[in-house]
């Protein structure tokens, strides 16, 4: 009697062994290797036969390669167009990810609702919701156009035979963790069938031009739900950040084979829906007055400065101190404490210290140190800061504090909001109204802090 040939496969990265495991090799996950039905390990020898049987292409200078062109169509939203580089690009497959309830669904029927008003033939997948629930949201929208169809299916090859039907130009998946195929017999969700159904869709977009959306659930720790392979297949993967109880919306870049990831689109939620936000100066900072633990900064989300407010607040520890963050890095908070400890003598190992960035955006610059220190000596010290005070400047681990890029650009900023005063590391190159402080140690930040 043959023996059974039997196939494991890791749910998190695809990772296959002939024998379970425990702990996959590939990612470290423990319990996630599951065992291979029959149908799915013939599926497999099937996609590897007919792979083998392709041409074998050959190497050509790049000298002689064509350049190709990339068609960019408007989606009628000012901030994805910004985000996708200027318009989506034909062909393209989308990925947008985000918390449950952060505009995922909204922001996609809406710019459903805009491609059909141009003309386009747009159909909206969900397997989530029924048609009439996704209608209920439409008439909300103001989204009801005669060229936007609505499909509540799980089945890709149904999806299939429907765009085989009809003529669409664009397609709108909701979610992809829902989807299944009938080749692939496994759990919608599962790492084979994510990656069997990305592929379907990745060729029927190239084969007829077709811009793909997809939206994607994410995990706990913030990343996109399933195999990181979906993240490697699509042309751009972007990410929703914000506070979902927040109106303000942010929308960034995170892959983008057609431009750059480093702008970011801002959408504030309505009553009318997801929209361009067309006024968010001053959302991210109180205006009037600043309480103890509060210090103001300017950041660069792709080209636009934006003023934010940096919250601190540091009491006596009961036990073991605690430092957390929200907005910002931990490590690098625990690192500025440590400066501080050193350079100011401040007995912070005995206080708890927590950090939040105002209106739920995330820096990933280092130009707020000197923001983050402000604060947390305000509240140390239970002493207000200025409100037309700005702190700029990146912190070393010598307590030494850097020149930021950019400057002129912010400065130019606060002097269009009204700000009066700046503490940063070095004098500008060009002509500000803006009052300056320079402070390029840490030690001598404590001169100005409160000016």
């Amino acid at each position: 009697m043959a023996k059974k040939k039997t196939l494991f496969e890791c749910q998190s990265c695809g990772f296959q062994s002939p024998r379970w495991l425990g702990k996959c090799p590939n990612c470290g996950e423990w319990d996630s290797l599951i065992e291979l039905s029959s149908e799915q390990i013939k599926f497999l020898k099937e996609t590897k036969s007919s792979s083998s049987k392709i041409g074998v292409s050959q190497a050509q200078s790049i000298t002689k390669v064509t350049k190709e062109e990339f068609t960019r169509v408007s989606t009628g939203s000012r901030e994805l167009d910004l985000v996708l580089g200027g318009g989506v690009v034909l062909g393209s497959l989308t990925l947008i990810g985000g918390a449950p309830g952060i505009g995922k669904s909204t922001l996609l029927l809406k710019i459903a609702g805009n491609l059909a008003h141009s003309g386009n033939r747009v159909l909206y997948v969900s397997g989530e919701e029924s048609a009439g629930q996704i209608k209920l949201r439409a008439d909300r929208l103001d989204a009801n156009e005669d060229r936007l169809f609505l499909l509540s299916e799980i089945n890709l090859e149904n999806v299939l035979k429907e765009i085989e039907r009809q003529d669409y130009q664009f397609l709108i998946i909701d979610s992809i963790q829902t989807l299944y195929s009938d080749e692939t017999p496994s759990a919608p969700g599962s790492v084979t069938q994510v990656r069997t159904i990305t592929f379907e869709l990745m060729r029927l977009a190239k084969s007829r031009q077709i811009p793909i959306f997809i939206i994607g659930h994410i995990t706990k720790d913030g990343s996109i739900a399933g195999p990181r392979v979906l993240e490697h297949m699509v042309d751009t993967v972007l990410y929703f950040e914000g506070d979902s109880n927040s109106e303000l919306r942010l929308l960034r870049g995170f892959k983008n084979r057609f431009g750059s990831t480093n702008e970011v689109g801002i959408f504030e939620m309505r009553q009318d829906g997801l929209l361009d936000a067309t006024n968010f100066v001053g959302k991210f900072f109180n205006k009037e007055t600043l309480q103890s633990g509060s210090a103001l900064t300017v950041i660069m989300e792709g080209s636009r400065p934006i003023v934010i407010e940096i919250q601190a607040l540091v009491a006596e520890a009961y036990g073991h101190p605690k430092r957390s963050s929200t907005g910002y890095d931990n490590n690098r908070l625990q690192m500025l404490l440590a400066l501080l400890e050193k350079k100011l003598d401040l007995p912070l190992g005995t206080y708890d210290v927590f950090i939040n960035v105002s209106g739920g955006i995330k820096i990933s610059e280092p130009s707020a140190d000197l923001a983050v220190i402000s604060a947390i000596l305000s509240s140390y010290r239970d002493r207000e800061l200025s409100a037309k005070t700005l702190f700029l400047g990146e912190v070393s681990l010598t307590g030494e504090i850097r020149e930021i890029p950019a400057l002129q650009q912010r400065l130019r900023e606060m002097e269009t909001q009204g700000f009066e005063k700046v503490i940063l590391p070095a004098k500008p190159l060009e002509k500000t109204s803006i009052k300056y402080y320079i402070a390029q140690e840490v030690s001598k930040i404590v001169e100005w802090i409160f000016v």
